[in-house]
């Protein structure tokens, strides 16, 4: 793999290609602050998502659309000039357009010094600013393509989004059939390949009674009480380590005043790990975690009173599972990252990636270059340090997998 991207840094086509990223580092920076400016929570990313379609048209694109969920499409064909996905299985190239942050945040971008600040303005407007100048450079050097690149821009990524635009890329959206290949741009860095996929299995638990008054209906099976003894036995849930596997209670609520007993009260749960078998006995014992917590309150309620009951409800299923470091393009990941005088760093984590990975695709994320910090938080950061590289090491990875003639 180390002599396949050495004959494509060597390609004239490539090196054009690798010349107009650099040239337009500026332009993509630009397009990087202008899309976080442009507010995407999971589920309201159209806006974002019909400006990310007018710079992919302006780029070159073919066959530039929304998809039925809301994720942007567009298509280089294998001439290396812009055109369809018809033929070949497609390399596809993808994106995120939403962000964690809620309609309420104000996601305007400031610059202070080197920095951009901004919620977003990593993860992931890079990823898109990188997705755009990509399909531009290979677009402006007319890179003949071996096969199809399929250019996407997905929705529902984070949280509670469960990853919706991905899954429906690839079941029944735009490639007719499994794709070559996936390459995910999430967020900022040049050193990580994402090749592992971390499982999740996220749940709202909300324990039901009858409330009443504070101090008349004293003795009821109260939801808050089972609230609070479900988190307490989740937090002494022993660690596991080998392999990684965690639950966490994320947030809490319920009730109505500060003299009422609930009707309701509920946690949020985040169960993770990186191998699905792991996964699946966390989720038994939390189950019964949740379960016992029902049965001790309620041994503890008034004679002839209602008993709690449980409403478990699945809000977030990630699959897991692996892309063989063994595989060709994780090898064109370390390659490429090698290449361009960075040390690779093999990583677990929940992506876009995810979807492909479990279907049996061969998929990877990576990072689009530059210095980020503070993700999910408003005070998030990214600092243009090397950034023209991680679309580089990207688009030579992409490259990697579509082919190139005469290459």
């Amino acid at each position: 793999m180390d002599e396949l991207i050495s004959r494509l840094l060597a390609h004239d086509r490539v090196r054009a290609a690798r010349r107009h990223i650099e040239r337009m580092d500026a332009r993509t920076l630009a397009v990087q602050a202008e899309l976080s400016g442009v507010p995407a929570p999971s589920g309201a990313e159209g806006r974002r998502a019909g400006r990310a379609a007018e710079l992919l048209r302006e780029a070159g694109l073919g066959d530039v659309t929304l998809d039925d969920v809301g994720n942007v499409r567009g298509w280089i064909g294998p001439t290396g000039e812009s055109g369809t996905g018809d033929g070949a299985a497609p390399v596809v190239l993808s994106a995120h357009l939403d962000t964690v942050f809620g309609p309420e945040v104000n996601v305007a971008v400031e610059r202070r010094g080197r920095r951009l600040e901004g919620p977003g303005i990593g993860d992931n407007a890079r990823g898109l600013a990188a997705l755009i100048g990509i399909a531009r450079a290979l677009v402006e050097a007319r890179v003949p393509l071996g096969r199809p690149a399929l250019f996407a821009a997905t929705v529902g990524e984070e949280g509670a989004g469960n990853l919706r635009g991905m899954r429906h890329l690839l079941n029944g959206g735009a490639p007719q059939r499994h794709p070559h290949a996936v390459i995910a741009l999430d967020g900022a860095g040049l050193e990580r390949i994402v090749h592992r996929a971390l499982g999740s299995r996220r749940y709202r638990a909300t324990y039901l009674g009858p409330g009443g008054h504070s101090w008349a209906a004293f003795g009821v099976a109260n939801p808050a009480n089972a609230v609070g003894r479900a988190t307490a036995m989740l937090a002494d849930l022993p660690a596991h380590n080998a392999p990684r596997t965690t639950c966490a209670v994320v947030r809490l609520g319920g009730g109505t005043g500060l003299n009422s007993i609930p009707q309701e009260a509920w946690l949020d749960l985040d169960l993770r790990s990186e191998e699905p078998e792991a996964l699946g006995q966390l989720d038994g014992t939390v189950r019964l975690a949740l379960d016992r917590a029902v049965e001790d309150e309620n041994r503890r309620r008034a004679p002839v009173s209602a008993p709690l009951r449980l409403d478990l409800r699945l809000v977030g299923d990630r699959p897991s599972g692996v892309t063989p470091r063994s595989h060709p393009l994780v090898q064109a990941a370390m390659a490429a990252t090698q290449a361009l005088g960075r040390g690779h760093e093999l990583a677990c984590a929940s992506t876009d990636a995810n979807v492909p990975i479990a279907l049996g695709i061969p998929a990877i994320a990576l990072g689009a270059g530059g210095r980020a910090g503070d993700a999910h938080l408003p005070t998030e950061w990214y600092e243009n340090t090397d950034g023209a590289l991680g679309l580089i090491r990207a688009m030579l990875v992409t490259l990697a997998m579509t082919g190139v003639e005469n290459a």
